[in-house]
């Protein structure tokens, strides 16, 4: 049988808050910069993560990665980590990082890309919102 490349996209979601923030800024470039998201308490955001993974159609499985393995993983690494945190505060892997959108999808990445096995992790979208969405696909 030929080998088809499959991309399997995992769909999840967390609610956080943040406060983008960078401490060698001033307050007034901080907000400047930041506007209403630098918040001295922060405000919450409705996150939907997809984690998209590539590989061939494992014969006897009929599957790329068994879905289930693959969202306990994400669960772990991420969702449990995140879900109703501040993420300035409670996420300690994220301590030091300004936790835009695009810094997210980074460190989310990395997270996950240790842990994946026997698929390529392909693309990670993180949906901060539904108008503001950032995609990532490793270096």
């Amino acid at each position: 049988m030929k080998k088809h490349e499959i991309y399997l996209n995992c769909v999840m979601y967390f609610n956080a808050a943040h406060r983008l923030h960078n401490p060698a800024f001033s307050k007034q470039e901080n907000l400047r910069i930041y506007g209403p998201c630098n918040n001295e308490y922060g405000h919450g955001h409705n996150y939907k993560i997809e984690v998209i993974v590539k590989g061939s159609v494992d014969p006897d499985t009929g599957m790329v990665i068994n879905l289930v393995e693959l969202k306990d993983i994400v669960h772990k690494l991420i969702i449990k980590e995140c879900d109703h945190k501040h993420l300035n505060f409670d996420v300690p892997w994220l301590k030091g990082i300004n936790p835009t959108a695009e810094n997210l999808a980074i460190v989310f990445w990395q997270r996950l890309e240790k842990k994946i096995k026997g698929v390529k992790l392909y693309k990670l979208r993180l949906l901060e919102t539904d108008t503001n969405i950032v995609e990532y696909m490793g270096e």
